[in-house]
This record gives structure tokens, C-alpha cells and sequence, in this order.
């Protein structure tokens, strides 16, 4: 199947599909600057999707500078919003299946136990607000097409949490890491293998139910210093870089930007439908970081 991917060359999910879709004999294309722009007209966005002959889509580009996006919301939502869906619109038109991704940050945290697709978004953020006038964009759009939240995204490749930890350590002897957020880490690599299950039913099957809203994270939950302690545990493990983890609250680490202090997901619609449960954080993790401590040491 030839999977488009929107997004630039550096995205977690795009380099994680380009590397488990290959390898399953699939055809990964990926789709971004200066092809596609987000930010340009519909009919643009329409032109460049419609060139790259995708068979299915995966809609992974968006802009994600959190705290930038405070002082830019107009870019913000051409992106996240008017470009998500400008693609939906161009896939129904192609009549191909599409993923769209979105985050944790359309709820406002203040929730005790996980979120479920059925709770009522209220995002903190323009970040948040934007993803979350994007999946509506996009249900209004595609009537087949299923809208990703994940959290806490982490892989050997590009910027992210686990690799930053893992830098710090090597030149630090204690890193101050908020403890009062909660969240499930989710390996890019689960999901580029979730993605590539969910496509081809999307595909070939007409029932209603494999659209819409799924959450989609690691099992488990934790915080970021508990996340950050068990990357220092499994990379001194492996001989990899390690550090002792301060605790700090989110006051004591201000941001332009609100986190919401709860961002579990309940995965159970995703399970119940496609039959899909990503692995438990610490698995995937211990993996990834396997990965990544060799390319430290170098």
C-alpha cells in the first residue's frame, strides 16, 4: 500500500512508519515542505496530495512549538486547523482512508482518572484549541476517517524527552524534572505499528465504527520525573549516561504555555475495535533506549 505521510523529514511518526512500514513491504511516502504547506490554500494542499497518488493517508504535519504557538495563534490554526482540513478534504476526495493525528492537550487536565473518547474536551492552550477545531475540521470532512490522540511521544529519532534526558545526563550529576503532570509515554515505534493495522481495515471496510475518535498510549502512566527515572535506570543498564532526578513541581518550571496536569488516555475504545493495545511504557522504552545509548557513547 502506498501510505502518504504528511510532515516534515525530522517527525517522530513519520521516520517510525518510513522504518516499520518499509520493512512490512509497504510504500511510505512522505509529503512535506515545500510540496506541502499546511499554511497555503486549499487548493494547493489539494494539488500536492492529489500528485503524491497516495492509497492511504497519514496526517502527522503540525505545528507543535507549545509555547510558541501563544504568541503565533493565527499560524497555529491555519496549520492545525484550515491545513487539517484541507487534507481531509483532498483524501475524501481521493476516496482514500485517513489517519489524523491529534494530542492530549484538547482536555484541560483537571480530571482524576484517564480520559475517554467521551469526556468534553476544554483545551489551556492555543496548542490545544487548535487540535482540537482540527479533528472537528476533519470528522466534518471524511466520514472515514479515524483521528489519533496520543501523549508523551518518545523514539530513537528526532527531539523528544527520552533523548534529552539521556544528553542532559552526560554532563549532569541531577536534572530537576516536574513530578506533578501525569501522562502515558508512547513509543513512536507502537504507533507506526498500530497505524499500519489500522489502514488497511479503514481501507477495505465500510463499518462506521473504525472511524472517528481512539486514544492510542503506552500502558501505564506516570510522571515525567518517574519517566525520567526509569531512562537513567535502563540506560545505566546498557552503560549509558545516568543522573540522580530532582522533583519539582510545574510552578517551579514556568511555561508560556498551561500543561494539563493529567494527560492519561484510556486506550479501551482503540482495543474494543481494532483489537489494538499498544505495549506498557517501560517495555517500549527499554527498547528505544537500547537504541539510542550505543549513539550516546559515540
Amino acid at each position: 500500500m502506498r501510505i502518504v505521510v504528511t510532515g516534515g523529514p525530522e517527525g517522530q511518526v513519520l521516520k517510525s512508519l518510513l522504518e516499520q512500514g518499509r520493512a512490512a513491504g509497504h510504500d511510505i511516502a512522505p509529503l512535506g515542505r515545500p510540496e506541502l504547506d499546511l499554511a497555503a490554500d486549499a487548493s494547493e494542499i489539494s494539488a500536492a496530495l492529489a500528485a503524491a497518488r497516495p492509497e492511504a493517508v497519514v496526517s502527522a504535519a503540525a505545528y507543535t512549538a507549545v509555547d510558541k504557538a501563544e504568541d503565533e495563534p493565527d499560524l497555529t490554526f491555519a496549520i492545525n486547523a484550515r491545513g487539517a482540513r484541507a487534507i481531509a478534504r483532498a483524501a475524501s476526495g481521493l476516496g482514500v482512508p485517513l489517519v489524523h493525528f491529534s494530542t492530549d492537550y484538547v482536555f484541560n487536565g483537571s480530571k482524576t482518572a484517564p480520559y475517554t473518547e467521551e469526556d468534553a474536551p476544554d483545551p489551556l492552550s492555543v496548542y490545544g484549541a487548535s487540535k482540537l477545531a482540527g479533528e472537528e475540521a476533519v470528522l466534518a470532512e471524511h466520514s472515514g476517517a479515524a483521528i489519533i490522540r496520543t501523549a508523551w511521544v518518545y523514539s530513537p529519532f528526532s527531539a523528544n524527552f527520552v533523548k534529552t534526558m539521556l544528553h542532559l545526563a552526560a554532563g549532569r550529576d541531577e536534572i530537576s524534572v516536574v513530578a506533578d503532570q501525569h501522562g502515558n509515554p508512547t513509543s513512536a515505534i507502537d504507533i507506526a505499528d498500530a497505524i499500519l493495522e489500522i489502514l488497511p481495515r479503514l481501507r477495505t471496510s465500510s463499518d462506521p465504527q473504525l472511524s472517528g475518535i481512539f486514544h492510542m498510549t503506552g500502558q501505564g502512566e506516570t510522571t515525567w520525573a518517574g519517566f525520567a527515572e526509569t531512562i537513567f535506570r535502563v540506560s545505566s543498564a546498557h552503560g549509558g549516561p545516568t543522573a540522580t532526578v530532582r522533583p519539582i513541581r510545574t510552578l517551579d518550571y514556568p511555561t508560556k504555555a498551561i500543561r494539563p496536569a493529567n494527560s492519561c488516555l484510556d486506550s479501551s475504545k482503540l482495543a474494543g475495535t481494532y483489537g489494538l493495545r499498544l505495549p506498557a511504557w517501560q517495555h517500549s522504552l527499554a527498547r528505544v533506549v537500547a537504541r539510542l545509548v550505543p549513539a550516546q557513547a559515540d
